[in-house]
């Protein structure tokens, strides 16, 4: 059903939902635009309103072919809408659930893309804050670049800056989504650039493997894993790609690259990576420690349904995310105590494809037979060491006990 958002704008059709508000298909003086209309919570929030109308000109100056564009801000009645150039395509994370994961020639390509984008946004003085492939659009109607991959453009530019407000957060609450939050993030720091490197360099470990290298299991393990753990290798990449994906996922933000060196770095890779294959690695398991002992147990999965990570609150009884397409997540900051004491279950290393995942049936299985095939060789040595041993025994008794012809005295008469 239409609906008009201000004097200017008709909201025709919903493209999808998120946390933060609904993507619609629109039409403006200038024909076929995007509309995204804030939720009504947050749109009746006067301050919020304010800022958004303080930041108008830093929205609307961002002009980048890897930006999605805002052309408009909409603040009338009970509407706050941000009116952008409509892309047709698809998200990155649509893509992903199809396909799990990438090429890596597709996967550099998109990421380079992104991390130009972001570097015009860092030169303007943006920060992005909520890089992830949910704020990827994939332009289906633009030309096709290395590894077949579409044009990449970022989208929500501000916000997450916007409605991160020290009001809405008292200096407590974390926004963002678990598994591409920087450790700076999650220690309480304010944001800087660098953060959106550590967010990207985790979109492209995602493409690469499936499976983003800290996430998995309840978002309090998460969190600590992103502050007191290194990224776990993975196998089939050239060098050079890994140690920049290492350097980007740096615990210091000052040891990450900026913007601009990475997406000339990573364009320096594509000749590397022409044909590759996608990579063969299974996803880790996450431990049963990971579950915070303070939250509610979640109900298991259909048979067959995949587990989506992201929009999980840290607070207990604060309500997740209303859809999938989740943007924003209100989170505990966790204590320094937390973090400092929570290794322990959280390790995390990529499985070669076909192993099986450690507490499978396969597994437990695999382990009877080593310990059956280990149990078989221990009786074997043990008998033959046995048998050894009572060969030499036998021989020294029967030299003791029977007469030597050669060396024995006559009988006395």
């Amino acid at each position: 059903m239409a609906r008009k958002i201000g004097s200017r704008y008709t909201a025709n059709q919903i493209l999808g939902r998120g946390s933060a508000g609904t993507v619609w298909l629109g039409e403006g003086p200038e024909g076929p635009v995007a509309v995204k209309l804030l939720r009504e919570d947050l749109a009746s929030d006067q301050e919020l309103v304010g800022r958004f109308v303080q930041e108008r000109t830093a929205l609307l100056g961002l002009e980048h072919p890897n930006i999605v564009s805002v052309r408009d801000l909409v603040v009338d009645g009970n509407d706050l809408a941000l009116v952008m150039d409509l892309v047709r395509g698809t998200d990155l994370r649509t893509r992903l659930d199809r396909e799990r994961r990438l090429a890596p020639e597709a996967a550099v390509a998109i990421v380079a893309d992104i991390a130009d984008g972001l570097a015009a946004a860092h030169a303007a003085g943006v920060v992005h804050r909520d890089v992830k492939p949910e704020n990827v659009l994939l332009d289906m109607q633009g030309p096709l670049g290395p590894g077949g991959a579409h044009p990449a453009l970022l989208t929500d530019f501000g916000v997450a800056k916007l409605i991160d407000s020290p009001r809405r957060t008292r200096a407590t609450k974390i926004i963002g989504t678990p598994d591409y939050l920087a450790p700076e993030i999650v220690e309480g720091l304010p944001p800087r650039a660098a953060v959106d490197i550590y967010a990207l360099a985790t979109v492209l470990y995602e493409l690469l493997a499936g499976f983003t290298p800290f996430g998995g299991g309840h978002p309090g393990a998460v969190l600590r894993r992103h502050v007191t753990e290194t990224v776990v290798p993975l196998p089939g990449i050239p060098e050079e790609l890994w140690a920049l994906l290492v350097q980007c996922l740096a615990k210091a933000p000052a040891s990450r690259l900026r913007a601009s060196e990475l997406a000339a770095r990573l364009r320096e890779q594509l000749p590397l990576l022409a044909g590759m294959p996608p990579l063969d690695v299974d996803e880790p398991d996450t431990e049963q420690e990971d579950v915070e002992p303070e939250e509610a147990p979640v109900a298991a999965p259909a048979r067959g349904e995949r587990v989506r990570r992201g929009a999980v609150p840290l607070v207990p009884g604060a309500k997740p995310a209303d859809s999938n397409r989740d943007t924003h997540t209100s989170m505990r900051v966790p204590a320094p105590d937390e973090l400092a004491g929570g290794a322990r279950g959280t390790a995390r290393a990529p499985r070669a494809a076909g192993a099986p995942r450690p507490g499978s049936a396969r597994h437990r299985a695999a382990t009877r037979r080593r310990r059956l095939t280990l149990g078989a060789a221990a009786v074997v040595l043990v008998a033959a060491v046995g048998v050894g041993t009572w060969a030499a025994t036998s021989g020294d008794d029967s030299g003791a006990n029977s007469p030597d012809t050669k060396n024995s005295a006559p009988a006395s008469p």
